[in-house]
C-alpha cells in the first residue's frame, strides 16, 4: 500500500504490518497515522517534504511542530503543526502564522529549528521558531515564539532576539518551569547559538508566558555550543545540555537564579562518532529529558562500544545536579556484534515518574547494515524502559523501507531531520517521525506520522541489559573532527 492517494485532511489511519518490504512502500510493526503533509507548492524548496519534528504532551493533548518544504541550503517554507486533544486518536494540522512570506502572513523568507512546550502557569502552548533571511545568503535572522491556548489556533509570534548585522543564529530550543513550588514558576527559557561568534551560547528568559523576553545573556566565560536543551528541576534550577561547537563532546550548564546568570559549561562526555552511510545528514546531536525528581537523562549516537567504531549505538548519561555525570551506558537495542547503525535519537520520560521507576521511551533512526552504500534502508525504531534505564524492551520497528534518496537534500546530506522527539499523553508514548516513500514523478513524497495507538511496555515483555558492556579500549571516532563550528547548512 502506498500513500499516493492519501487524504490528509481526514488524517486516515494507515496500517502497515512488517511482513515484506516492497519498493516504494513504508512498513511497520504497529499501525501508523499520517498526521500532516507539506501543503506548499513554491518552486524554491523541495516538496512534498516534512522534517525534524519536536513534540510535547500535557494531559491528553499532544502538539508536534516541524519544517514543511525543506530548502537545500537551510530552512523550510514554514513551520507546520499537528495537534491531538484526545491522546493521539485524532489530529488537527496546519501552519504557524506570521513567520514566512511563503505562508503569506509573515515577513521572513524561511523557517527552521522549531520546538514546542507547554506553560502550566499561563496555560499556553509555546512554539519556538528560527526565522531565516535570504539577504546576503540564508541565515538565522531571529528567534521567535508563537503561543496558543489550545495548540490549534496560534497567535503571531513574539520576538525573542534579532541577530546583529552579519550574525547567524542557529539551533534554538525552548523549555518552561512548570513546577508550582519553584520560585521561578512560569518562567520560560530559550537557548540558541550564534555561528558568526563561534557558536556562542545565548539565553533569554520570559516571565510573562512568552509575551516578552529578556536581553540575551551568555554563560560565564562566554561558552560555545550547539543544540542546547533547557530543562527545569522542581527547585527552579535550569539545566541545559548541549553539544560543543564541533559536535565532538556533550556539555552542560545551568542557572539557579531564574536565568539572571548562567554557569560555565562542564563536560558530560566526549562523543565517539561513526560516520553514517547512505549520504545521510546524521549529526551526533543530543536528546535529553528530565524525570520528576529533576534527574537529567541525555542520549546521543556513539560508537565507543563497537570494534573499530563500526557503527553507532545510542548511549545515555545521567545527572542529578548538571555538574557530575555518569559514564555513558549503552542502550541495548541489539548486540554489539550486530551490523546495525543507530542515530538521531528522540527521547521522552513520563514526567510523573523518577529514579528506579522512571518510564523512558527512545526512538531512533537506523540502518540494518551500517556499511550499506547504494542499498541503504532507513527505519525508525523504538525501545522503552520502566526502571530508569536499567533494562530495556525489545525493539519495535515504527517504520522501515525508506530509501535515503526519497529524502530532501541539503548541503550536508540527505535529511530526515537533525532531531526527532516523542511525547507521553495519558501514560502512553506517541513518537512523531517523517515517513518517506518513492517520489511521485519529480515530487518527493514525505509526510509526518505517529503510531496510531500509544506505545507502552507490557509487564511480561523480555528485558535486555547492557550492564556488562564496556567501551572498546582507546575508542575513537572514525571520521575526522570538524574544523569549524556546525551550522544549519553546514557549508
Amino acid at each position: 500500500m502506498t500513500l499516493e492517494n492519501r487524504s490528509v485532511s481526514k488524517c486516515s489511519v494507515l496500517a502497515f504490518l512488517a511482513v515484506l518490504f516492497s519498493a516504494g512502500t513504508l512498513v511497520a510493526q504497529v499501525p501508523l497515522t499520517e498526521i500532516s503533509t507539506d501543503p506548499f507548492t513554491n518552486s524554491t524548496s523541495q516538496h512534498a517534504t516534512e522534517v525534524e519534528p519536536a513534540s510535547y504532551a500535557a494531559g491528553g493533548t499532544i502538539v508536534s511542530v516541524f519544517q514543511m518544504g525543506r530548502f537545500t541550503d537551510g530552512g523550510s517554507s514554514d513551520i507546520g503543526f499537528s495537534t491531538s486533544t484526545n491522546g493521539g486518536t485524532t489530529w488537527t494540522h496546519g501552519n504557524l502564522p506570521g513567520i514566512t512570506k511563503i505562508e503569506g502572513t509573515g515577513t521572513y523568507d524561511r523557517a527552521s529549528d522549531t520546538s514546542v512546550t507547554y506553560n502550566a502557569k499561563y496555560k499556553l502552548w509555546l512554539a519556538e521558531v528560527l526565522a531565516l533571511s535570504e539577504s546576503g545568503g540564508p541565515h538565522g535572522a531571529a528567534v521567535l515564539v508563537s503561543s496558543s491556548t489550545d495548540g490549534i489556533t496560534w497567535n503571531n509570534p513574539a520576538t525573542v532576539s534579532i541577530v546583529e548585522p552579519n550574525g547567524y543564529y542557529d539551533k534554538p530550543w525552548i523549555g518552561c518551569d512548570n513546577h508550582s513550588a519553584s520560585p521561578f514558576y512560569g518562567n520560560c527559557y530559550v537557548e540558541w547559538d550564534d555561528f558568526s561568534l563561534g557558536d556562542l551560547i545565548e539565553m533569554s528568559t520570559s516571565t510573562d508566558g512568552g509575551k516578552t523576553w529578556s536581553a540575551k545573556k551568555t554563560t560565564t566565560g562566554s561558552g560555545a555550543g550547539n543544540g542546547g536543551l533547557p530543562m527545569v528541576q522542581p527547585n527552579g534550577t535550569v539545566i541545559v545540555t548541549i553539544d560543543d561547537p564541533f559536535l565532538s563532546s556533550v556539555l552542560a550548564f545551568k542557572s539557579t537564579n531564574g536565568g539572571t546568570s548562567w554557569t560555565s559549561p562542564v563536560t558530560v562526555s566526549s562523543i565517539m562518532e561513526h560516520g553514517v552511510a547512505g549520504g545521510m545528514r546524521a549529526l551526533p546531536l543530543i536528546a535529553a529529558q528530565m524525570d520528576a525528581a529533576g534527574t537529567v537523562y541525555v542520549v546521543w549516537a556513539d560508537c565507543r562500544f563497537r570494534t573499530n567504531c563500526s557503527s553507532n549505538d545510542i548511549v545515555m548519561s545521567t545527572s542529578a545536579n548538571g555538574t557530575t555525570w555518569t559514564a555513558p551506558a549503552r542502550i541495548p537495542i541489539d548486540a554489539v556484534t550486530s551490523k546495525a547503525d543507530h542515530f538521531t535519537p528522540g527521547f521522552v520520560i513520563e514526567r510523573t515518574t523518577s529514579g528506579s521507576t522512571a518510564r523512558l521511551g527512545l526512538t531512533f533512526n537506523y540502518f540494518p547494515n551500517a556499511n550499506c552504500v547504494t542499498t541503504c534502508n532507513l527505519g525508525v525504531g523504538y525501545v522503552a524502559s520502566t526502571n530508569g534505564g536499567a533494562t530495556w524492551t525489545k525493539v519495535k520497528s515504527l517504520t522501515s523501507g525508506i530509501n535515503p534518496n526519497w529524502l530532501p537534500s541539503t548541503t550536508s546530506g540527505l535529511m530526515a531531520g537533525d532531531y526527532m522527539t516523542a511525547a507521553v499523553p495519558l501514560g502512553k508514548v506517541h513518537a512523531v517521525f517523517p515517513g518517506a516513500q518513492a517520489p511521485v514523478g519529480s515530487t518527493l513524497n514525505e509526510a509526518m506520522f505517529t503510531n496510531a495507538t500509544g506505545l507502552e511496555a507490557a509487564a511480561d515483555e523480555p528485558q535486555y541489559s547492557s550492564a556488562n558492556d564496556k567501551p572498546v579500549p582507546n575508542a575513537h571516532s572514525d571520521r575526522p573532527r570538524r574544523t569549524q563550528p556546525h551550522r544549519d547548512d553546514e557549508r
